[in-house]
């Protein structure tokens, strides 16, 4: 990883801004670009944007994909991750320390209600955090009643669904929230649309956000709408700024462009290898030291302006994770 900072664990936000006193367009937001680093608040973001900038935004909704679980006698929580083409899913098994390795072929867990699952194989060759798994009933019915949203040990509270949905939220799928759009209000999307702001949507369905080090970003499902393929082209060729609201809208964009598929599963990872085509700019949150995401960013802004941006917020002590601040990335 070539991102370097030191995270400290205060910096952490350890619940949803609101329970802290500030809007969901209070929080802080970072800007930086060749011009260099700028400190504001979210709900300033037209103002380091122009008339004719496309926001690209993710329209998946988060699942309560937490559930209690008993295995071999002893309580566990299974992460629902991805929903698979054959119906089956891609689970997690995990104790209150982290992802639990040592899952068995044919090994059968307790859920609420008299339901289970059943381990089928590992997801990728030499895994052991993430298994394919068969289910005793219709999966997202039986979150609805018996799951929770994912959390981790930063969040020490629970907070209901409705925390963890963005203003754009409207196909449920994302085993954990596309945090990035958290902070948009439908008052600061008029104010946007008002200014001359565009914005398309896409959907990519995000899996669990815990892997172990080194492991690279798993497939996850995504689409492209035609209209909005078209609307990137037409803003590109006015000179408007592309801008990609999460990793997870980037990620989308930038495997239609570069696939050459609209809808599918994605593979793709962007790095410093493979940067970004489309994407000129990125709303993000802020990523732990050992992310993937932070590659993506690279992809997309350069290292040296990332580098920069992720000093910046460890020293002005900006917040962390899903519930934090946000940095807008901008190329040009």
């Amino acid at each position: 990883m070539n991102i370097r900072f030191d995270l400290p664990a205060e910096l952490s936000a350890s619940a949803p801004p609101e329970a802290r006193g500030v809007a969901r367009d209070g929080v802080r937001l970072l800007v930086a670009s060749p011009a260099g680093v700028h400190h504001s608040v979210f709900s300033s973001l037209g103002s380091f944007l122009s008339a004719g900038d496309l926001l690209v935004v993710n329209t998946s909704g988060t699942l309560p994909a937490a559930v209690d679980a008993v295995r071999d006698g002893r309580p566990i929580a299974v992460h629902f991750s991805t929903a698979l083409d054959d119906g089956s899913w891609i689970v997690e098994l995990r104790a209150p320390g982290g992802p639990l390795l040592d899952g068995r072929a044919g090994e059968l867990v307790s859920l609420p209600g008299g339901a289970s699952l059943t381990l089928q194989a590992p997801f990728a060759p030499g895994s052991r955090r993430l298994w394919r798994a068969t289910v005793s009933v219709p999966v997202q019915g039986f979150l609805a009643s018996a799951g929770r949203p994912i959390r981790y040990g930063y969040v020490p509270g629970e907070w209901p669904l409705s925390d963890y949905q963005t203003v754009f939220a409207r196909e449920p799928g994302s085993a954990e929230m596309p945090s990035a759009a958290r902070p948009f209000t439908a008052s600061l999307v008029t104010r946007l649309v008002s200014d001359g702001v565009l914005f398309a949507p896409l959907v990519l369905h995000t899996g669990v956000s815990s892997p172990e080090a080194g492991e690279p970003p798993q497939a996850e499902r995504y689409r492209v709408p035609p209209t909005t393929a078209a609307l990137v082209s037409w803003v590109r060729s006015q000179g408007g700024r592309v801008i990609a609201v999460g990793t997870t809208a980037a990620r989308a964009l930038e495997s239609a462009a570069q696939l050459g598929t609209a809808s599918g599963w994605t593979n793709l990872v962007l790095g410093p290898e493979r940067p970004a085509r489309v994407v000129d700019g990125i709303v993000t949150g802020l990523h732990a030291p050992d992310a993937s995401h932070l590659l993506l960013l690279e992809a997309v802004a350069g290292r040296e302006l990332v580098q920069r941006a992720y000093d910046a917020a460890v020293e002005r002590k900006y917040l962390w994770h899903e519930f934090g601040d946000v940095s807008l990335l901008l190329r040009r």
